[in-house]
């Protein structure tokens, strides 16, 4: 089993309410590797978040930096990240004016690039985290892989949410290994359809995901309870050469906590022979 991280997003309003006492549950469900999110909205220095982190018994590994914030100041919040000891910093989300689709996607491109040159001398390694919104046509390709051509290996390498990837039509499994060598970290993400748990056809799915999302809302669940196919995608990522996975689910289950939601998702992952 590749570690596992926890995507501190998860438990982003927890966070808020009680930082330390998140950390700590966080860590006590077993987790000691975390990606970060939002990490600059927290009112703390980097050394003072790394004090939490090292307070808990907690690491993080990679950190979900905003592109704008990035693009900037890339010294100051690149090296933020890079201070509380973040190997990989992720671009997670594009706008819709900076997307394949948008008036800016040539520029940031060549900003992504730019971006990556910083990350690359402060010792770490730029990811793209993707959504379901690169899986359009793009001069006949996929968005994301006209991405992945249009930018270097040693610049840009990937975070393939296996969610939106599933969501966008691909089968996870199969595009982690499309990727094999430029794939360190990959996203654990579950869900299940609104309809009893019986998926549809994935023309369906895809639009039920966007009405789910324009409602603000969508089925996630902990790994290994929702039907990504979890054995496939890790057995995949391995092949691939990933370092390590997240475990991330944007809201909890019905019924459920988000740090009671963590907890499943890691159970499962280690009860997997």
């Amino acid at each position: 089993m590749l570690p596992i991280m926890l995507q501190l997003y998860n438990v982003r309003d927890e966070l808020k309410r009680d930082f330390d006492g998140t950390l700590k549950q966080v860590a006590g469900v077993g987790y000691k590797y975390v990606e970060l999110a939002l990490a600059q909205s927290y009112g703390k220095t980097a050394a003072e978040f790394k004090a939490s982190l090292d307070k808990a018994g907690l690491i993080a590994v990679s950190a979900h930096v905003p592109y704008r914030d990035m693009l900037g100041d890339p010294e100051g919040v690149i090296g933020f990240h890079i201070d509380i000891g973040c190997k990989f910093i992720v671009i997670p989300f594009l706008g819709e004016e900076d997307r394949s689709t948008g008036p800016n996607y040539d520029e940031v491109k060549k900003n992504i690039v730019k971006l990556g040159e910083v990350v690359n001398k402060k010792g770490a390694v730029l990811l793209y985290h993707n959504h379901e919104f690169e899986f359009v046509d793009y001069k006949g390709k996929y968005a994301l892989d006209d991405l992945y051509d249009s930018i270097p290996a040693s610049i840009l390498q990937t975070e393939i949410d296996t969610c939106w990837a599933k969501v966008g039509g691909v089968v996870p499994a199969d595009y982690i290994l499309k990727y094999s060598g430029r794939a360190p970290v990959v996203h654990l993400k579950d869900f299940d359809s609104s309809n009893g748990g019986k998926v549809k056809a994935e023309y369906d799915l895809i639009g039920e995901a966007k009405k789910a999302r324009a409602a603000g809302a969508f089925p996630f669940r902990a790994v290994g309870f929702g039907v990504q196919d979890i054995p496939a995608i890790l057995k995949a990522s391995e092949k691939a050469g990933a370092k390590w996975v997240v475990v991330e689910q944007d809201l909890p289950t019905p019924g459920k906590t988000p740090i009671e939601c963590a907890k499943d998702s890691l159970d499962y992952l280690k009860g997997l022979k």
